[in-house]
């Protein structure tokens, strides 16, 4: 089968370009005036193209690699091929994020599937709904009416914006996606099939059944954020679901209604943060850890893979396990645990 790249540069830099963009120190006599025809991982790369190392776990792909220019920490140029030009820098992976900015704009964000510059005579846009100029629409998206939507921005093919939903400008809604009772900031980049401001899961329970409860709040998406395919956000029940400037929400990943998100925030693919929690600014969560509902985790907490947490966790603390507990506390459990365990298996 033939090769189809997706994503090919859209510029082809000198390796001399790329030092001058990342402020790389390179080897003296190196030749810089060679072209770089796109990048790929150490292992692949061709001597026309660019890689990077900042995992040791990859040293012996590094000692190995074509490639005719390598990204890389200070520390790591001595066990670079002398075939290749390293480019020290002391943080390779947000140099390496630089670069492919700059060579792959395309992949930066979702654009129109079909080519589209302005709205498709095949999409529904009601009468009362306003876009600014500039807005891409593919075709089969619905947009409600009283919908704003900013210049720029871009919905996808069979995406929904309900009404009175308010869309920032320079931003991206994938296809497929559902957008209601939102009001959206700038940039912000909603993948394939997210959704949001969909009921919140209330019921009053009872023992003839459970009643359903009115959600009627909103969800508030603050500049910049970034949200994973398949990923939803519930509306508020009677306040506001927030996720703060700058969050980014991997894949699969559930958020009940009135939780408020901090800034900065990472949450992990199939995590799930239930009703009414508070993350603060620069909260990461593991995949598939849990919070329980109306917990906050403290600014810059960290809360490890699969935890699940189910009381508050204090500022700057890393919690491990299910129940979680702070991550020296947990090993040391496990710790006495297996020595409790050894006693007994050398005792029967």
């Amino acid at each position: 089968m033939a090769k189809v790249d997706f994503y090919p540069p859209a510029i082809r830099p000198t390796i001399a370009e790329v030092v001058e963009w990342i402020s790389a120190k390179a080897p003296i006599g190196a030749r810089l005036d060679r072209t770089l025809n796109g990048v790929a991982p150490l292992d692949l790369a061709q001597p026309d193209e660019l890689s990077f190392f900042d995992n040791r776990r990859y040293l012996p792909a590094l000692r190995e690699t074509r490639a005719g220019a390598v990204i890389l920490a200070p520390s790591a140029v001595a066990s670079a091929p002398a075939t290749c030009v390293t480019l020290a820098t002391p943080n390779a992976y947000h140099a390496m994020a630089a670069v492919m900015a700059r060579l792959y704009p395309d992949a930066m964000r979702p654009g129109s599937l079909v080519g589209e510059r302005g709205v498709s005579p095949k999409a529904t846009v009601h009468g009362a709904a306003r876009l600014e100029p500039g807005v891409i629409v593919d075709p089969g998206a619905v947009i409600g009416p009283e919908a704003e939507i900013g210049t720029g921005t871009v919905v996808g093919a069979n995406a929904v914006i309900g009404p009175r939903v308010r869309i920032g400008r320079n931003g991206s809604i994938g296809p497929g996606c559902t957008v209601l009772a939102a009001l959206i900031g700038d940039r912000v980049i909603l993948h394939p099939g997210v959704h949001i401001g969909q009921d919140g899961f209330g019921f009053a329970i009872g023992p003839q059944g459970h009643a359903k409860a009115p959600q009627i709040g909103r969800v508030i998406i603050q500049d910049d954020v970034e949200i994973g395919a398949g990923t939803t956000i519930d509306r508020g029940a009677n306040r506001d679901t927030v996720i703060g400037e700058g969050t980014k929400i991997d894949n699969l990943v559930q958020i009940g209604h009135n939780v408020t998100i901090g800034r900065h925030c990472v949450i992990v693919a199939q995590a799930g943060v239930a009703g009414s929690s508070v993350l603060e600014d620069f909260v990461a969560l593991g995949g598939q850890a849990g919070i329980a509902g109306h917990l906050r985790i403290g600014a810059g907490a960290q809360v490890a893979a699969a935890a699940g947490v189910m009381r508050d966790v204090p500022s700057g603390q890393q919690w491990v396990g299910a129940p979680a507990a702070p991550a020296r506390e947990f090993f040391r459990l496990h710790a006495t645990l297996k020595r409790l365990a050894s006693r007994s298996d050398a005792s029967d």
